[in-house]
């Protein structure tokens, strides 16, 4: 009796060795990626994020081979997944899952995620609030005006071709062509004039007068343009200070990314769809940019993206990360940049989301305090989900919260290879 009674009073989640991954769900919400929930045999789950706008198949696929794995074993885990991603969005089932490994392996031992990448070099985050295309430039002008009030001390805008719609001897295009951000094709036969140059440097001129020199203001989605017109607008860019040029062309393009680099003052920078830090070398290789901009659900998750910063550090290079996602791909963000010595600053999309900082618990609100998140000490990713607040925000189709995935259990390729 008296060893029962000591055994009441011990904490059943606290035996790692014994920790086996039982099953995986996913709840999809209104903003970012699914969020996708790996339970276990003890009474601790972990939390991941699928890329946003990247489907929950990329992570469902693999639960049957996760079922009955120790979560703890977060390296061994993510090798056994690895070869099943790929570029953007594609990466995002086993970077979530890689975050999940992490929260779940921090729970069981009762350490914060930046812990278990090596400790931390900060104790918050800076943060940069990406602000989308607007016509005007005052009016972007007041907007980012208006981050800064909230002190922000970074800030990005979107500036490119698609300002130049409809406006008459500004750009030389074929029909259809004017697409607003790269994804794979570095020339479509855009060509911009020099007054379309004239007139984008007028919009970031604008936009300079009203929020000054003191902040830095990197710029992003330039449109399907050729190397030859990056080169020429980077250069007409740079009186103007900006923190960065960001996926003028397409990461894969290492050779232009080099030209681009030895041509213009202002740094230049990529990797929010490139996978694991392999395709990163031959831009870090060849000193092509001056900041890498990995996705940490794009990326391989926190340890991978760690390393990927410090393979840039070893090339003098920076490290900023991309994120659009729910606040579980923004801590997950936050405990790897705590952790990587020459991390820069932090992205979101979603500073003007009026619930996106009530959907979860354990943090304060809101999550972003004067331009910066404060690293967690609580094991994990430390956070929870406020159901009621995800139940009131499902994506449109959603069926409910965290259903069964019955359908995925036996759902394997090959099955001897993964006895």
């Amino acid at each position: 009796m008296e060893t029962e009674s000591i055994l009441s009073n011990v904490r059943t989640a606290s035996r790692p060795t014994e920790l086996k991954i039982t099953d995986m769900r996913i709840v999809r919400t209104q903003v970012g990626g699914p969020i996708l929930k790996l339970y276990t045999n003890q009474d601790i789950y972990g939390l991941g994020e699928v890329r946003d706008g990247g489907s929950p198949t990329y992570a469902l696929m693999l639960k049957s081979r996760l079922i009955g794995e120790n979560p703890c074993n977060v390296d061994k885990v993510f090798r056994k997944i690895k070869q099943f991603g790929h570029h953007g969005r594609q990466g995002g089932g086993i970077s979530g899952i890689e975050m999940a490994l992490m929260d779940l392996a921090g729970k069981a031992y009762g350490v914060p995620c930046y812990q278990l990448a090596g400790g931390k070099f900060r104790d918050k985050i800076r943060c940069y609030s990406d602000t989308p295309s607007i016509k005007d430039a005052e009016e972007m002008g007041r907007k980012l005006q208006a981050r800064i009030d909230r002190g922000f001390t970074f800030l990005k805008m979107d500036v490119g071709v698609g300002l130049l719609r409809g406006v008459e001897g500004t750009i030389s295009a074929p029909e259809g062509s004017l697409n607003t951000h790269n994804i794979m094709h570095p020339f479509t036969g855009i060509r911009l004039t020099e007054k379309g140059i004239g007139i984008l440097c007028e919009y970031v001129e604008t936009v300079r007068n009203i929020i000054g020199y003191e902040i830095p203001l990197a710029v992003d989605h330039f449109g399907h343009i050729g190397i030859e017109d990056c080169i020429r607008l980077a250069g007409a860019l740079e009186k103007y200070n900006l923190a960065w040029l960001e996926d003028m062309v397409p990461w894969q393009y290492t050779d232009q990314y080099v030209r681009l680099s030895n041509s213009c003052a202002t740094p230049i920078c990529t990797g929010e769809d490139i996978y694991c830090k392999e395709d990163f070398v031959p831009l870090f290789e060849n000193r092509a940019i001056a900041i890498c901009h990995p996705d940490i659900a794009t990326s391989g998750g926190i340890l991978e993206t760690k390393k990927i910063g410090d393979l840039a550090e070893e090339h003098g290079i920076a490290m900023a990360l991309h994120m659009a996602g729910t606040p579980v791909c923004a801590m997950a963000s936050v405990h790897c940049a705590a952790a990587t010595s020459n991390f820069l600053v932090l992205e979101n999309h979603s500073v003007d989301n009026p619930w996106w900082d009530d959907m979860v618990t354990g943090l304060p609100n809101p999550i972003i305090q004067d331009g910066y998140i404060a690293v967690p000490e609580t094991p994990g990713l430390g956070i929870d989900l406020d159901e009621e607040v995800i139940r009131e925000h499902l994506h449109s189709g959603e069926t409910g919260y965290f259903m069964p995935t019955t359908e995925w259990d036996a759902e394997r390729s090959h099955d001897r290879l993964w006895s």
